[in-house]
């Protein structure tokens, strides 16, 4: 499937905005407009009719400006926000979607340990964002092939939108289609400990088959939301826009054993039994394994533990020592005896001695003999006593 040539349309390249003493800054900014405007608002279709004044008016107006046509500081503001390397003004229509509801994606190797120990869980929370509005399912794929493959890329990478260093544009997508179509390539030159996540949900988007909105509400809108008091969701347009290409959520149904496409968030023993977490829509279920069962039995999580235990679970393990069960999702953790939550609780999982890079974890393998319990986050693996607290030991594990 060809590319459109918005999914192509790259970035300012860092050579034509490098600053030189003996230009002028109103020569740089004129520049700097000319490269912006031609690479996020030359439409295909009106070429050789569109003078500038004509985009930097639809451009002021996409953005909520008032449409002046001049350059004004409050638009040159605008302009220098990190976005997205697509096009603005180019959109592909319903037909350029995936012809399937079951689509894999692949991180490609990279060698950004900030990276590699959080990009994993925050592409599953991304894609989920996706999926809770739609019917797609979506399927990480380490080795194998796969229908999106993710990539990590510094400057030139032979796609034909070259990225230009730390800010400006941040990531770009393909369209969904054979070969390149559906990869999203992220620049390596950026600090991802921070805003991985936002970024991630506006690119799928494109990966799906979604162009910019001019909602400033909205995920895919150009420039991207990093607001500390933001908390990254689909907007009201990202769902109409998203559901015109696959359709609406079906009625969410309890999930089987058998389902070939059923994964777990979490399992844990607790006492005799073996426990199961899976979030589900509004429900979250658990399966437990009992020796006295002749089968696994499913029940919502909230018949043993009402109201104390959080959605979207990373890791639960009970601790026999102590007599508690602890459940982690993102950077806390919750601490239930008895069924009943401890004071305090939740708490950061920087007070098991986690560093501050570490925001949350894969899994937890608690050694019920030793005493231990071993926590995975991302390539590393740390080993936590009571009173030893947590130290690494990626280095006694081999990373796979």
């Amino acid at each position: 499937m060809r590319q459109t040539r918005g999914a192509r349309l790259g970035v300012i390249k860092p050579e034509t905005l490098t600053f030189k003493m003996f230009i002028s800054t109103d020569l740089l900014e004129e520049y700097f407009l000319q490269e912006y405007l031609r690479h996020f608002y030359d439409d295909d279709s009106t070429t050789g009719s569109c003078d500038k004044k004509t985009k930097m008016r639809e451009m002021q107006q996409y953005f909520g400006l008032p449409p002046s046509g001049e350059l004004t500081k409050e638009t040159l503001a605008v302009m220098k926000k990190p976005r997205c390397g697509l096009s603005d003004v180019e959109h592909v229509g319903e037909t350029v979607r995936w012809k399937k509801k079951r689509i894999s994606y692949r991180l490609e190797i990279i060698r950004l340990t900030s990276v590699v120990s959080i990009a994993q869980k925050v592409f599953r929370r991304a894609w989920k964002l996706w999926s809770n509005v739609t019917p797609l399912k979506f399927r990480n794929r380490n080795m194998e092939v796969a229908d999106i493959d993710i990539f990590f890329y510094s400057g030139d990478h032979n796609d034909g939108s070259p990225f230009d260093g730390r800010g400006g544009v941040l990531a770009h997508a393909f369209m969904p289609g054979l070969h390149i179509g559906g990869d999203v390539h992220f620049d390596s030159d950026e600090d991802w400990s921070i805003n991985l996540f936002a970024v991630a949900i506006h690119e799928f988007g494109h990966a799906l088959g979604l162009s910019h909105s001019s909602d400033p509400g909205a995920i895919m809108y150009p420039a991207y939301n990093f607001d500390p008091n933001y908390e990254p969701q689909l907007s009201f347009d990202d769902v109409k826009n998203i559901q015109k290409l696959y359709g609406e959520l079906p009625p969410p149904k309890t999930p089987t054993k058998c389902d070939p496409y059923l994964s777990f968030d979490a399992v844990t023993d607790l006492q005799q039994e073996v426990l199961f977490f899976k979030d589900r829509h509004v429900n979250l279920f658990m399966w437990r394994k009992h020796p006295e069962f002749d089968e696994m039995r499913v029940s919502l999580i909230s018949s043993l533990w009402p109201e104390t235990v959080p959605a979207n679970l990373d890791a639960v393990y009970e601790n026999t020592w102590e007599n508690v069960v602890l459940f982690f999702k993102g950077n806390q953790y919750w601490m239930l005896r008895q069924l009943k939550l401890e004071e305090g609780f939740p708490r950061s999982i920087s007070t098991l001695g986690f560093p501050s890079r570490i925001k949350s974890v894969d899994a937890a393998l608690h050694f019920r003999d030793e005493g231990y319990t071993l926590f995975f986050t991302g390539d590393e693996c740390w080993r936590y006593t009571t009173y030893v607290q947590i130290y690494s030991c990626h280095s006694l594990y081999p990373r796979k």
